[in-house]
């Protein structure tokens, strides 16, 4: 069965960087848009970064543009995002998911199945 699961979440501290992943199994990987979604407490969930079946079309929440960087490693059937000048309002879980087809979107609907969440806190 499908599954999607995320790693390298963590405390760190302000203006630092942090690396997370998502490996991906049960499905053919290089087929599928994947992206990349956060949540933190009280809010709603909103989408940070998404990425084209081939890595071709690359996505970004204006909130994040030029600090994260997310890839796509279809030998390795991982997804990667790269955050560096971490803010504290980047602390939230930090989500992994399948898109439906091969393009990059940025509507949660778009996305079937998502990986279990991996926690990112950013001290001051």
């Amino acid at each position: 069965q499908v599954h999607v699961v995320e790693s390298g979440g963590g405390l760190v501290q302000a203006g630092d960087s942090l690396r997370l992943s998502c490996a991906a199994s049960g499905f053919t990987f290089s087929a599928s848009a994947m992206g990349w979604f956060r949540q933190a407490p009280g809010k709603e969930r909103e989408f940070v970064a998404a990425i084209s079946s081939l890595s071709r079309r690359i996505v970004y929440a204006d909130s994040v543009k030029g600090r994260f960087t997310i890839s796509k490693d279809n030998a390795k059937n991982t997804i990667y995002l790269q955050m560096n000048s971490l803010k504290l309002e980047d602390s939230a879980v930090y989500y992994c998911a399948r898109n439906y087809g091969i393009f990059a979107t940025t509507r949660p609907d778009a996305y079937d199945y998502w990986g279990q969440g991996t926690q990112v806190t950013v001290s001051s």
